[in-house]
């Protein structure tokens, strides 16, 4: 055997024992998931976002969750792997889990004199993995509404004014009854009344090109603007939404033993992301290129779901004008 020969076998060698072991060494990394992105095959962190004092004295403390998939929601049923602690276990929080970071969406209400106590809520996702959030009292975790308004991205570095901080949550009220039975495959058409005051200011495309374009705007039209954007590289901060009123229905709970729910449950029109689905074209709040719905004139807006399997739904509507939201419930009992 050459020396050439002899070196390439010897470097071909050594370049796999290194990869072997980078492999491995990631492997033993207890976060190494962090370091990509995954469709599917993922867990979900279980996050406590804060408290706040309410007016009957009571406090309420309110958690979200960041699901590590972009695409598979994963279903996770009360018990024991879904549970607070201590006390009941089932405080009203999801059993669906949606894509990617979902912040304030539930809340937990305790008593005034919670005081120096903990609530934990614990979650072992299909993988295996265990997250715990700690639902407690520390004076850092008090929110308020300009803090969630900053941190689901509504606002502008360092943004506040009395306009902003006089807003107030959209109003949101189903109309009818609160449960509903259908059949399988049977659709269930039901209504909604949303209405916001306005702020914050929903994001227009055309109203900023004419404040920022001078003489020229005046001959842009939505297309144009539209090609523009798709155009522009999307800015880059952490978290940054486009405002503007929304209602967004999607399953909260499921039965448990119902697999694959996100293909068994369909809605018409298409919904609102209320997750932050960053990429450009998604149906997203958080995306680039996303724009407010237009709204009936009399608030009223219309879903229709559609179910594939039998069982117990609990299907979760949140209106959000950016800024702030409201949440309402739906229970569908789905006959075979």
């Amino acid at each position: 055997m050459n020396a050439s020969r002899f070196f390439k076998i010897v470097t071909a060698l050594s370049t796999a024992v290194l990869t072997l072991w980078a492999n491995s060494a990631l492997a033993e990394q207890p976060y190494h998931y962090a370091r990509n992105t995954y469709q599917s095959g993922q867990h979900t962190e279980v996050a406590y976002e804060g408290w706040r004092e309410n007016e009957d004295g009571t406090i309420s403390l309110t958690f979200g969750y960041f699901n590590h998939n972009w695409q598979e929601e994963l279903d996770i049923p009360v018990g024991e792997n879904n549970f607070f602690s201590p006390g009941e276990v089932d405080r009203g929080q999801p059993t669906h889990f949606l894509p990617r970071r979902n912040r304030f969406t539930f809340d937990v209400i305790v008593p005034g004199d919670f005081g120096d106590s903990e609530l934990v809520w614990t979650v072992t996702s299909p993988n295996g993995l265990t997250r715990k959030a700690y639902g407690t009292l520390r004076s850092d975790y008090k929110i308020d509404n300009m803090i969630i308004m900053s941190e689901t991205g509504a606002l502008g570095a360092g943004s506040s004014d009395a306009e902003t901080r006089a807003n107030v949550p959209p109003s949101v009220a189903l109309i009818g009854d609160s449960i509903r039975t259908v059949q399988v495959g049977e659709p269930l058409t039901f209504s909604t009344r949303v209405a916001d005051d306005g702020v914050p200011e929903p994001f227009d495309p055309m109203r900023r090109i004419r404040l920022l374009g001078g003489a020229a705007a005046a001959l842009a039209t939505p297309e144009m603007v539209r090609n523009r954007m798709m155009m522009t590289p999307p800015p880059k901060p952490t978290v940054a939404k486009n405002n503007g009123l929304y209602l967004s229905w999607n399953v909260y709970r499921a039965p448990e033993g119902v697999e694959n729910v996100q293909d068994k449950v369909a809605f018409y029109p298409p919904q609102v992301k209320p997750w932050e689905d960053t990429r450009p074209s998604a149906n997203s709040p958080w995306s680039w290129l996303w724009v407010p719905p237009a709204l009936p004139e009399d608030g009223v807006v219309e879903v229709t779901a559609t179910f594939d399997e039998p069982g117990t739904y609990l299907l979760w509507g949140r209106a959000d004008d950016g800024g702030l939201y409201n949440d309402q419930y739906l229970t569908v009992n789905v006959r075979p």
